[in-house]
């Protein structure tokens, strides 16, 4: 079986519900997934937008979360399960889609990394390079799922 990441609030390239969005309660949505390999140590997550217009932005970094973690319900909060990175928005935890008014719809980018490490070293509340440092020389499987979403 593959490695794959659902999210049940929409549809993989789908609109991400108003909900998840700053324009509303700006809770992350559930996370599920299964398949990753028998020697995962550990998952990552990065929720990103590349299509922001000064460069990709991060919405929500996750790491260290233990192999035995199969989701991530709706409105995750920092500290519950493994730690939590600062995001774009200068906080830990998920921010949801907020694309500038009028910029037109943008893509949601959510990578679940399995490693065959158990920790990758850093403190809580890194930004997403020394995660990526960290995690780059120990991936064994990655699954991605992606939404959209446009403030008008």
């Amino acid at each position: 079986m593959a490695f794959k990441l659902t999210i049940p609030a929409f549809a993989d390239g789908g609109l991400i519900p108003k909900l998840h969005t700053c324009e509303s309660a700006d809770i992350s949505p559930s996370l599920e997934w299964d398949g990753e390999p028998t020697t995962t140590r550990s998952l990552a997550l990065i929720v990103d937008d590349p299509d922001a217009p000064g460069g990709t932005w991060n919405h929500w970094l996750l790491y260290d979360l233990p192999p035995s973690v199969r989701s991530l319900a709706q409105g995750y909060k920092p500290g519950k399960l493994g730690l939590t990175g600062t995001n774009d928005f200068g906080r830990p935890g998920y921010g949801g889609p907020c694309p500038p008014k009028g910029h037109g719809p943008h893509r949601y980018s959510f990578k679940l990394y399995a490693l065959d490490i158990a920790t990758l070293g850093l403190p809580a509340g890194v930004r997403r390079a020394p995660i990526e440092t960290a995690i780059r020389s120990h991936i064994l499987a990655e699954a991605q799922y992606m939404g959209r979403y446009e403030r008008r």
